[in-house]
Protein backbone atom coordinates (compact mmCIF):
# COMPACT_ATOMS: atom_id res chain seq x y z
CA UNK A 1 0.00 0.00 0.00
CA UNK A 2 1.22 3.59 -0.66
CA UNK A 3 0.56 4.62 2.73
CA UNK A 4 1.13 8.39 4.01
CA UNK A 5 2.15 9.20 7.13
CA UNK A 6 -0.94 10.15 8.91
CA UNK A 7 -2.43 6.69 7.04
CA UNK A 8 0.89 4.07 8.49
CA UNK A 9 0.06 6.64 12.46
CA UNK A 10 -3.49 5.45 12.18
CA UNK A 11 -2.72 2.04 11.14
CA UNK A 12 -0.19 2.16 14.26
CA UNK A 13 -2.88 3.29 16.05
CA UNK A 14 -5.44 0.82 15.87
CA UNK A 15 -3.26 -2.11 15.75
CA UNK A 16 -2.29 -1.28 19.20
CA UNK A 17 -5.85 -0.59 20.45
CA UNK A 18 -6.94 -3.59 19.42
CA UNK A 19 -3.77 -5.39 21.19
CA UNK A 20 -4.83 -3.30 24.30
CA UNK A 21 -8.55 -4.96 23.87
CA UNK A 22 -7.18 -8.54 22.98
CA UNK A 23 -5.33 -8.49 26.37
CA UNK A 24 -8.32 -6.52 28.42
CA UNK A 25 -10.82 -9.37 27.21
CA UNK A 26 -8.10 -12.41 28.08
CA UNK A 27 -7.12 -10.34 31.63
CA UNK A 28 -11.37 -10.43 32.12
CA UNK A 29 -11.65 -13.94 31.38
CA UNK A 30 -8.98 -15.14 33.65
CA UNK A 31 -10.60 -12.78 36.68
CA UNK A 32 -13.93 -14.52 36.09
CA UNK A 33 -12.43 -17.73 36.00
CA UNK A 34 -10.01 -17.60 38.77
CA UNK A 35 -11.99 -15.44 41.29
CA UNK A 36 -15.54 -17.54 40.57
CA UNK A 37 -15.39 -20.48 38.01
CA UNK A 38 -16.99 -18.55 35.54
CA UNK A 39 -16.63 -18.32 32.10
CA UNK A 40 -17.17 -15.06 29.74
CA UNK A 41 -18.11 -15.53 26.28
CA UNK A 42 -17.93 -13.36 23.16
CA UNK A 43 -21.20 -12.31 23.24
CA UNK A 44 -20.98 -10.78 26.74
CA UNK A 45 -17.78 -8.75 26.03
CA UNK A 46 -18.92 -7.63 23.01
CA UNK A 47 -22.02 -6.25 24.98
CA UNK A 48 -19.43 -4.79 27.70
CA UNK A 49 -17.35 -3.23 24.58
CA UNK A 50 -20.45 -1.06 23.63
CA UNK A 51 -20.38 0.59 27.20
CA UNK A 52 -16.35 1.08 26.87
CA UNK A 53 -17.03 2.76 23.51
CA UNK A 54 -18.83 5.42 24.94
CA UNK A 55 -17.09 6.02 27.89
CA UNK A 56 -13.47 5.74 25.78
CA UNK A 57 -12.99 8.57 22.88
CA UNK A 58 -9.77 6.20 21.92
CA UNK A 59 -11.78 3.13 21.11
CA UNK A 60 -14.33 4.97 19.74
CA UNK A 61 -12.32 6.45 17.26
CA UNK A 62 -12.14 2.74 15.47
CA UNK A 63 -14.68 1.51 13.91
CA UNK A 64 -16.87 -0.71 15.67
CA UNK A 65 -16.40 -4.04 13.73
CA UNK A 66 -12.62 -3.81 13.97
CA UNK A 67 -12.53 -3.98 18.13
CA UNK A 68 -15.00 -7.05 17.92
CA UNK A 69 -12.96 -8.82 15.27
CA UNK A 70 -9.80 -8.52 17.87
CA UNK A 71 -12.39 -10.16 20.68
CA UNK A 72 -13.38 -12.76 18.02
CA UNK A 73 -9.50 -13.41 18.11
CA UNK A 74 -9.50 -13.97 21.65
CA UNK A 75 -12.73 -16.14 21.53
CA UNK A 76 -11.26 -18.39 18.61
CA UNK A 77 -7.41 -18.63 20.70
CA UNK A 78 -9.93 -20.40 23.78
CA UNK A 79 -12.09 -22.28 21.26
CA UNK A 80 -8.61 -23.74 19.87
CA UNK A 81 -7.13 -24.22 23.80
CA UNK A 82 -10.87 -26.40 24.46
CA UNK A 83 -10.12 -28.29 21.05
CA UNK A 84 -6.72 -29.44 22.26
CA UNK A 85 -7.48 -30.35 25.87
CA UNK A 86 -10.70 -32.05 24.53
CA UNK A 87 -7.98 -34.01 22.44
CA UNK A 88 -5.85 -34.50 25.01
CA UNK A 89 -3.09 -32.74 23.15
CA UNK A 90 -0.49 -29.72 24.51
CA UNK A 91 -3.03 -27.04 25.23
CA UNK A 92 -1.55 -23.88 25.32
CA UNK A 93 -3.32 -21.40 26.75
CA UNK A 94 -4.19 -18.48 25.33
CA UNK A 95 -1.40 -16.04 26.20
CA UNK A 96 -0.97 -11.66 26.69
CA UNK A 97 0.38 -10.06 23.20
CA UNK A 98 2.81 -7.53 22.91
CA UNK A 99 2.36 -4.57 20.15
CA UNK A 100 5.21 -6.43 18.47
CA UNK A 101 3.30 -9.92 17.97
CA UNK A 102 0.27 -7.72 17.41
CA UNK A 103 0.63 -7.64 13.38
CA UNK A 104 -3.14 -7.10 12.08
CA UNK A 105 -6.68 -6.18 12.35
CA UNK A 106 -9.69 -6.77 10.35
CA UNK A 107 -13.07 -5.24 8.91
CA UNK A 108 -14.86 -8.32 8.72
CA UNK A 109 -17.99 -7.17 7.17
CA UNK A 110 -18.19 -3.91 6.28
CA UNK A 111 -16.49 -0.23 6.85
CA UNK A 112 -14.73 -1.06 3.94
CA UNK A 113 -14.81 -0.04 0.04
CA UNK A 114 -12.75 -1.13 -2.96
CA UNK A 115 -12.50 1.56 -6.04
CA UNK A 116 -10.12 0.73 -8.21
CA UNK A 117 -6.93 1.06 -6.51
CA UNK A 118 -8.33 2.94 -4.22
CA UNK A 119 -9.03 1.45 -0.64
CA UNK A 120 -11.74 3.57 1.41
CA UNK A 121 -11.50 2.52 5.32
CA UNK A 122 -14.21 4.05 7.59
CA UNK A 123 -12.64 5.98 10.53
CA UNK A 124 -9.05 5.68 8.64
CA UNK A 125 -9.29 7.33 5.03
CA UNK A 126 -7.98 6.71 1.92
CA UNK A 127 -5.34 4.17 0.71
CA UNK A 128 -3.78 3.69 -2.73
CA UNK A 129 -2.84 0.43 -3.39
CA UNK A 130 -0.69 -1.51 -5.88
CA UNK A 131 -2.91 -4.61 -6.96
CA UNK A 132 -1.05 -7.79 -7.33
CA UNK A 133 -3.58 -9.11 -9.00
CA UNK A 134 -7.15 -8.40 -9.78
CA UNK A 135 -9.83 -8.78 -6.80
CA UNK A 136 -12.12 -11.67 -8.11
CA UNK A 137 -15.81 -12.51 -6.32
CA UNK A 138 -17.08 -10.94 -3.90
CA UNK A 139 -15.31 -9.75 -1.27
CA UNK A 140 -16.16 -10.71 2.45
CA UNK A 141 -13.19 -9.30 4.57
CA UNK A 142 -11.00 -6.77 4.17
CA UNK A 143 -7.42 -7.31 6.95
CA UNK A 144 -4.58 -4.82 7.58
CA UNK A 145 -1.26 -6.28 7.78
CA UNK A 146 1.58 -4.71 8.90
CA UNK A 147 5.54 -7.00 7.31
CA UNK A 148 9.02 -5.68 7.87
CA UNK A 149 8.85 -3.85 4.53
CA UNK A 150 5.57 -2.12 4.64
CA UNK A 151 1.88 -2.66 5.12
CA UNK A 152 -0.09 -4.69 3.38
CA UNK A 153 -4.30 -5.29 2.47
CA UNK A 154 -5.47 -9.09 2.20
CA UNK A 155 -8.72 -9.88 0.96
CA UNK A 156 -11.12 -12.63 1.51
CA UNK A 157 -13.11 -12.77 -1.89
CA UNK A 158 -16.27 -15.49 -2.25
CA UNK A 159 -16.00 -16.92 -6.18
CA UNK A 160 -16.96 -19.98 -7.17
CA UNK A 161 -14.34 -23.11 -7.73
CA UNK A 162 -12.44 -23.87 -10.81
CA UNK A 163 -12.52 -27.49 -11.24
CA UNK A 164 -9.80 -28.85 -13.92
CA UNK A 165 -10.23 -31.51 -16.47
CA UNK A 166 -10.20 -34.79 -15.32
CA UNK A 167 -6.77 -36.36 -16.04
CA UNK A 168 -5.57 -40.42 -16.02
CA UNK A 169 -2.56 -39.28 -14.47
CA UNK A 170 -1.47 -40.45 -11.11
CA UNK A 171 1.82 -39.32 -9.09
CA UNK A 172 3.27 -40.33 -5.18
CA UNK A 173 5.77 -38.11 -3.89
CA UNK A 174 8.64 -38.78 -1.77
CA UNK A 175 9.55 -35.48 0.14
CA UNK A 176 13.12 -34.84 0.70
CA UNK A 177 15.87 -32.82 1.84
CA UNK A 178 18.50 -33.48 -1.12
CA UNK A 179 16.04 -32.71 -3.31
CA UNK A 180 12.71 -31.30 -2.31
CA UNK A 181 10.38 -33.65 -3.91
CA UNK A 182 10.90 -36.73 -6.17
CA UNK A 183 7.60 -38.43 -8.29
CA UNK A 184 7.05 -41.85 -8.85
CA UNK A 185 7.51 -41.42 -12.92
CA UNK A 186 11.29 -40.14 -11.96
CA UNK A 187 11.08 -36.42 -11.88
CA UNK A 188 13.32 -34.82 -9.63
CA UNK A 189 12.31 -31.38 -8.11
CA UNK A 190 15.61 -29.34 -6.64
CA UNK A 191 15.48 -28.20 -2.82
CA UNK A 192 16.12 -24.23 -3.51
CA UNK A 193 17.34 -24.23 0.47
CA UNK A 194 16.60 -20.70 0.66
CA UNK A 195 17.73 -20.39 4.49
CA UNK A 196 20.96 -22.09 3.90
CA UNK A 197 21.53 -19.74 0.94
CA UNK A 198 20.92 -16.26 3.13
CA UNK A 199 22.94 -17.62 6.11
CA UNK A 200 25.78 -15.57 5.16
CA UNK A 201 23.67 -12.37 4.81
CA UNK A 202 21.30 -13.64 8.08
CA UNK A 203 24.92 -13.77 10.23
CA UNK A 204 26.09 -10.11 9.52
CA UNK A 205 22.32 -9.00 10.29
CA UNK A 206 22.58 -10.70 13.54
CA UNK A 207 25.87 -9.71 14.54
CA UNK A 208 24.90 -5.46 13.73
CA UNK A 209 22.29 -6.17 16.29
CA UNK A 210 23.65 -8.17 18.53
CA UNK A 211 26.27 -5.59 19.08
CA UNK A 212 24.12 -3.00 20.24
CA UNK A 213 22.46 -3.15 23.43
CA UNK A 214 19.06 -2.97 23.72
CA UNK A 215 17.40 0.46 25.12
CA UNK A 216 20.72 1.98 24.69
CA UNK A 217 21.85 5.13 22.80
CA UNK A 218 23.71 3.29 19.81
CA UNK A 219 20.17 0.86 19.56
CA UNK A 220 18.48 4.32 19.21
CA UNK A 221 20.89 5.24 16.89
CA UNK A 222 21.42 2.18 14.60
CA UNK A 223 17.52 1.84 13.79
CA UNK A 224 17.50 4.16 11.45
CA UNK A 225 19.90 5.72 8.24
CA UNK A 226 19.91 7.99 5.91
CA UNK A 227 19.60 7.48 2.17
CA UNK A 228 22.41 7.96 0.67
CA UNK A 229 23.48 4.59 2.51
CA UNK A 230 20.82 2.39 1.18
CA UNK A 231 22.42 1.83 -2.13
CA UNK A 232 25.56 0.06 0.40
CA UNK A 233 22.87 -1.99 1.98
CA UNK A 234 20.93 -3.81 -0.86
CA UNK A 235 24.28 -4.54 -2.49
CA UNK A 236 25.96 -5.92 0.46
CA UNK A 237 22.83 -7.97 1.86
CA UNK A 238 21.04 -8.70 -1.60
CA UNK A 239 17.88 -7.37 -0.31
CA UNK A 240 15.57 -4.48 -2.82
CA UNK A 241 14.23 -1.49 -0.98
CA UNK A 242 11.18 0.41 -1.71
CA UNK A 243 11.45 4.14 -2.74
CA UNK A 244 9.93 4.91 0.39
CA UNK A 245 11.88 2.99 2.70
CA UNK A 246 15.23 4.16 1.32
CA UNK A 247 14.16 7.18 2.27
CA UNK A 248 13.90 6.47 6.01
CA UNK A 249 15.06 2.55 6.76
CA UNK A 250 15.28 1.33 9.52
CA UNK A 251 18.50 -0.68 9.83
CA UNK A 252 20.02 -3.51 11.41
CA UNK A 253 17.00 -4.49 13.30
CA UNK A 254 14.37 -3.90 10.60
CA UNK A 255 17.07 -5.46 7.60
CA UNK A 256 17.14 -8.43 9.44
CA UNK A 257 13.70 -8.83 9.70
CA UNK A 258 13.37 -7.76 6.11
CA UNK A 259 15.74 -10.40 5.22
CA UNK A 260 13.85 -13.46 6.72
CA UNK A 261 10.66 -12.09 5.28
CA UNK A 262 12.66 -12.13 1.91
CA UNK A 263 13.59 -16.02 2.54
CA UNK A 264 9.86 -16.88 3.98
CA UNK A 265 8.70 -15.11 0.56
CA UNK A 266 11.08 -17.34 -1.88
CA UNK A 267 10.12 -20.32 -0.14
CA UNK A 268 6.02 -19.43 -0.46
CA UNK A 269 6.28 -18.65 -4.06
CA UNK A 270 8.50 -21.77 -4.83
CA UNK A 271 5.82 -24.25 -3.32
CA UNK A 272 3.15 -22.18 -4.55
CA UNK A 273 4.75 -23.02 -8.12
CA UNK A 274 5.16 -26.20 -7.56
CA UNK A 275 2.15 -27.13 -5.94
CA UNK A 276 0.05 -25.69 -8.37
CA UNK A 277 1.86 -27.61 -10.92
CA UNK A 278 1.11 -30.69 -9.28
CA UNK A 279 -2.60 -30.27 -9.46
CA UNK A 280 -2.85 -29.03 -12.63
CA UNK A 281 -0.94 -32.22 -14.60
CA UNK A 282 -2.39 -35.45 -11.99
CA UNK A 283 -5.52 -36.40 -11.16
CA UNK A 284 -4.77 -38.51 -7.77
CA UNK A 285 -1.85 -37.53 -5.75
CA UNK A 286 -0.23 -39.42 -2.79
CA UNK A 287 1.77 -37.81 -0.27
CA UNK A 288 3.26 -39.20 3.39
CA UNK A 289 1.26 -38.57 6.59
CA UNK A 290 4.04 -36.86 7.82
CA UNK A 291 4.53 -36.04 11.83
CA UNK A 292 6.79 -32.83 10.38
CA UNK A 293 6.62 -31.15 13.42
CA UNK A 294 8.20 -34.31 15.13
CA UNK A 295 11.36 -34.53 12.11
CA UNK A 296 11.90 -30.47 12.90
CA UNK A 297 12.74 -31.19 16.49
CA UNK A 298 15.50 -33.32 15.75
CA UNK A 299 19.08 -33.16 14.13
CA UNK A 300 17.97 -32.14 10.69
CA UNK A 301 15.46 -29.78 12.06
CA UNK A 302 17.24 -26.58 10.32
CA UNK A 303 16.53 -28.53 6.80
CA UNK A 304 13.06 -29.98 7.76
CA UNK A 305 12.06 -26.65 9.01
CA UNK A 306 13.75 -24.74 5.91
CA UNK A 307 12.17 -27.03 2.75
CA UNK A 308 8.58 -25.89 4.56
CA UNK A 309 6.88 -29.45 3.77
CA UNK A 310 3.94 -28.50 6.12
CA UNK A 311 2.76 -25.48 4.44
CA UNK A 312 3.53 -27.17 1.01
CA UNK A 313 0.96 -30.09 2.30
CA UNK A 314 -1.32 -27.72 3.01
CA UNK A 315 -1.28 -25.91 -0.34
CA UNK A 316 -1.50 -29.34 -1.90
CA UNK A 317 -4.85 -29.96 0.39
CA UNK A 318 -6.55 -26.55 -0.52
CA UNK A 319 -5.48 -26.47 -4.73
CA UNK A 320 -6.03 -30.20 -4.97
CA UNK A 321 -10.27 -29.65 -3.26
CA UNK A 322 -10.69 -26.81 -5.27
CA UNK A 323 -9.72 -28.52 -8.42
CA UNK A 324 -11.58 -31.79 -8.09
CA UNK A 325 -7.82 -33.59 -7.56
CA UNK A 326 -7.68 -36.34 -4.97
CA UNK A 327 -4.89 -36.33 -2.89
CA UNK A 328 -4.19 -39.17 -0.65
CA UNK A 329 -1.97 -39.37 2.89
CA UNK A 330 -0.53 -42.67 3.23
CA UNK A 331 1.38 -44.32 6.60
CA UNK A 332 4.78 -43.19 6.14
CA UNK A 333 6.13 -46.24 8.18
CA UNK A 334 8.97 -47.95 6.13
CA UNK A 335 8.39 -46.69 2.79
CA UNK A 336 11.95 -45.73 1.99
CA UNK A 337 12.70 -49.91 3.66
CA UNK A 338 10.46 -51.67 1.01
CA UNK A 339 10.20 -52.42 -2.36
CA UNK A 340 7.65 -52.36 -4.80
CA UNK A 341 7.22 -55.89 -5.17
CA UNK A 342 6.41 -56.17 -1.10
CA UNK A 343 10.09 -57.35 0.04
CA UNK A 344 11.71 -55.78 3.13
CA UNK A 345 15.04 -54.04 2.14
CA UNK A 346 16.70 -52.29 5.27
CA UNK A 347 19.03 -49.60 4.21
CA UNK A 348 20.46 -46.76 6.67
CA UNK A 349 19.69 -43.13 5.52
CA UNK A 350 23.83 -42.62 4.14
CA UNK A 351 22.67 -45.57 1.50
CA UNK A 352 20.75 -43.40 -1.80
CA UNK A 353 20.30 -46.44 -4.22
CA UNK A 354 17.85 -49.08 -3.64
CA UNK A 355 19.28 -52.62 -4.46
CA UNK A 356 16.42 -55.27 -3.97
CA UNK A 357 17.43 -59.02 -4.10
CA UNK A 358 14.17 -60.26 -4.30
CA UNK A 359 12.78 -58.72 -7.91
CA UNK A 360 15.81 -57.16 -8.47
CA UNK A 361 15.15 -53.85 -8.76
CA UNK A 362 17.85 -51.10 -8.57
CA UNK A 363 16.82 -47.32 -8.83
CA UNK A 364 17.02 -44.34 -6.79
CA UNK A 365 15.99 -44.73 -3.45
CA UNK A 366 13.84 -41.43 -3.59
CA UNK A 367 12.35 -42.78 -6.77
CA UNK A 368 11.00 -46.49 -5.26
CA UNK A 369 9.86 -44.47 -2.05
CA UNK A 370 7.42 -42.21 -4.31
CA UNK A 371 6.33 -45.71 -5.86
CA UNK A 372 5.97 -47.38 -2.62
CA UNK A 373 3.49 -44.23 -1.70
CA UNK A 374 1.39 -44.42 -4.56
CA UNK A 375 1.22 -48.13 -4.30
CA UNK A 376 -0.18 -47.65 -1.09
CA UNK A 377 -2.81 -44.81 -2.06
CA UNK A 378 -3.81 -46.48 -4.46
CA UNK A 379 -4.72 -49.96 -2.20
CA UNK A 380 -6.45 -47.25 0.15
CA UNK A 381 -8.34 -45.90 -2.71
CA UNK A 382 -9.68 -49.42 -4.03
CA UNK A 383 -10.15 -50.79 -0.18
CA UNK A 384 -13.23 -47.15 -0.22
CA UNK A 385 -14.45 -48.41 -3.52
CA UNK A 386 -15.09 -51.66 -2.56
CA UNK A 387 -18.76 -52.65 -2.12
CA UNK A 388 -19.32 -54.48 1.48
CA UNK A 389 -20.37 -58.14 0.81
Amino acid sequence: MRTSKRIAEAFQHTLGLCCDLYNAGLQERRDAYKLGRKSISYAQQCVELTDVRESDAAVASIYSQVTQDALRRLNNAFLAFFRRVKAKQTAGYPRFRSKSRYGSFTYPQSGFRLEGDKLHLAKIGSVRLRLSRPVEGKIKTCTIKRQADGWFVIFTAETEPELLLERCEQVGIDVGLLSFATLSDGTEIDNPRWYREAQARLRRAQRKVARRKKGSHRRRKADQFFPQQAATFEKQNSVTLSQQAARNVPAEIQLLARTHLHIANQRRDFQHKISRWLVNNYQVIAVEDLNVKGLAGGMLAKSVNDAGWSAFFNMLTYKAEDAGRVLKKVNPNGTSQTCVCGASTPKRLSQRWHQCWSCGLSANRDHVSAQVILQRAGQSLLAVTQPLG
